[in-house]
């Protein structure tokens, strides 16, 4: 075998699981613990921060949601084998160091001793195997990270083996770079207890979870990483940007991404708030219901991609603080392709309508109270479409709802976003390939998985970028999706709070926060 020794480091990214059965306001305490000002439950002395995210997590099993609310307060609570760092390069996370095989079919990983779970057992492979098993025998959602893998085995507690049947560039960010990778502890899952009292092996532990209020974690002593700092974290669910803000100017809670993007300039100039701009790897885009009659036809999609106004929804939902791409990949990635085929164009529109047969009708759009760039978009391409014969019917339920219409196929358009993206798999196979987990849209083109496959199994890096550009741009020319714009993470927190920066992948981690005062 040829050997590649990482150094062990300190954690980098960490995801975790919980829900609750109860009523709105009721906790559900696990184990006695609530939390508190001057220490997490059975955590340390450190101040307990204060965070509001956007939303209420859909459910808190790392292996099933795909909510990024979730994945806002799993990310704290269960660790994956690798993480990537701030550049998004794959380090040690549970495996402190891994190896290939010559061929490239062999991955080793050899786990670090002594982690716990909240429980105080023993991390053992046999985990690891249990937990990417559940997700291909359950044909969980990240089922296709695992396309090309043939075994997972573990010939010793500390040890895990992957074999591929063909080489898998992507592998490592695959079981890194999405939370929804979390090792999970079999015995937490098989007696059912996973999903409200959830065991990881994080920084953090859930303690209590009251639906409709907030979940509150406790500082994990024994955290393999170092205990932190920070005596816990308590999530609060606000929706609307002008009361998180308050909030935050008010000293009532610590931090927050529920920003309005026009006073990012204000914020910005404002000495007692911290403000992070960064450039994401995520992207916004529109999907048209393919299996219905009338978005089948390939002319449609493309006149309401031409009739559409990015600037003006750019302009709209960021204040400019987003970049209007009409692709998956943003422009500062080396995966990037360039491509600019629908301009605002009504004229072009309505002869594709007519080459169609089309005469207009209703379309039924999806968006979410739950992310009101939704809303706001939705709002302007139904003034846009209205031009061109389509009047637009805007539904925005909550966002466990808009899953659950999705998933059930009841819409005619949607629009949402994919967040944390890392290897140009991640922007492309699940939501394009005919046997995507995620391509809702039911979008097949027996090319473009050619290419998708293709991709997946190529080292030349160059080559791939080719068949990954060549895949962007069919999708992009059949509206498999309407691509929008590539948006900025937008955060804000007090002072006090330091160890922590905002991340391109949009990870929220805190295990190295500290919070003064």
């Amino acid at each position: 075998m040829k050997r590649r020794t990482f150094v062990s480091g300190v954690l980098l990214m960490a995801t975790g699981t919980a829900a609750a059965a109860c009523s709105a306001g009721e906790g559900v305490d696990i184990d006695g613990g609530t939390g508190g000002t001057d220490g997490g439950a059975d955590g340390g002395a450190g101040a307990v921060l204060r965070v509001a995210i956007g939303g209420e997590p859909d459910q808190l099993d790392p292996s099933k949601t795909s909510a990024y609310f979730s994945f806002q307060v799993l990310e704290n609570v269960f660790d994956t084998l690798v993480a990537p760092d701030e550049n998004l390069e794959m380090q040690p996370a549970l495996a402190e160091s891994w190896e290939t095989s010559e061929d490239q079919l062999t991955w080793t990983f050899h786990l670090r001793e002594d982690v716990t779970w909240h429980d105080g057992t023993e991390l053992t492979a046999g985990d690891v195997v249990y937990t990417y098993n559940r997700i291909v025998e359950e044909e969980l959602s990240n089922a296709w990270k695992f396309g090309s893998v043939t075994g997972i085995d573990a010939p010793d507690d500390l040890t895990v083996v992957i074999t591929v049947g063909a080489p898998t560039p992507s592998l490592l960010s695959s079981l890194g770079g999405f939370k929804g990778l979390a090792i999970v502890q079999e015995a937490n899952v098989t007696s059912g207890e996973i999903g409200t009292k959830p065991i990881g092996t994080g920084p953090f532990s859930l303690t209590e979870y009251a639906s409709g209020d907030h979940i509150t974690l406790a500082a994990n002593p024994d955290y393999w990483g170092g205990a932190p700092a920070l005596g816990g974290i308590e999530y609060q669910f606000i929706s609307e940007p002008s009361t998180a803000l308050a909030a935050l100017r008010s000293g009532e809670i610590d931090w927050t991404d529920v920003v309005p993007p026009q006073q990012v300039a204000e914020l910005q100039e404002d000495d007692s708030l911290a403000v992070g701009v960064t450039p994401s790897s995520d992207y916004w885009y529109l999907a048209l219901n393919q299996k219905r009659d009338a978005w089948s036809d390939v002319r449609v999609r493309q006149a309401i991609a031409y009739a559409i106004d990015r600037e003006a929804i750019v302009q709209a939902v960021s204040y400019g603080t987003a970049a209007a791409n009409q692709l998956a990949i943003p422009e500062d990635s080396f995966w990037y392709t360039e491509y600019s085929t629908y301009s605002t164009d009504l004229d072009t529109a309505t002869s594709l309508l007519a080459e169609a047969g089309f005469t207009g009708g209703t379309l039924d759009m999806l968006a979410t109270s739950d992310y009101p760039e939704t809303v706001t978009a939705a709002q302007i391409i139904a003034s846009n479409l209205e031009a061109i014969g389509i009047t637009v019917e805007i539904r925005q339920p909550d966002f466990s709802t808009w899953l659950d219409e999705q998933n059930s196929g009841n819409f005619d358009m949607l629009m949402m976003g994919w967040l944390g993206n890392i290897d140009p798999d991640d922007f492309y196979y699940a939501q394009h390939h005919s046997e995507g987990g995620s391509n809702a849209q039911g979008y097949a083109n027996p090319e473009v998985d050619e290419m998708l496959d293709a991709a997946r199994v190529e080292l030349d890096q160059d080559a791939r970028k080719d068949l990954y550009a060549q895949a962007a741009t069919t999708i992009a020319d059949e509206c498999s999706y309407i691509y929008l714009y590539n948006p900025s993470v937008i955060q804000t927190w007090s002072p006090d709070l330091g160890g922590y920066e905002a991340r391109a992948d949009r990870a929220i981690r805190f295990a190295t926060a500290t919070l003064a005062g």
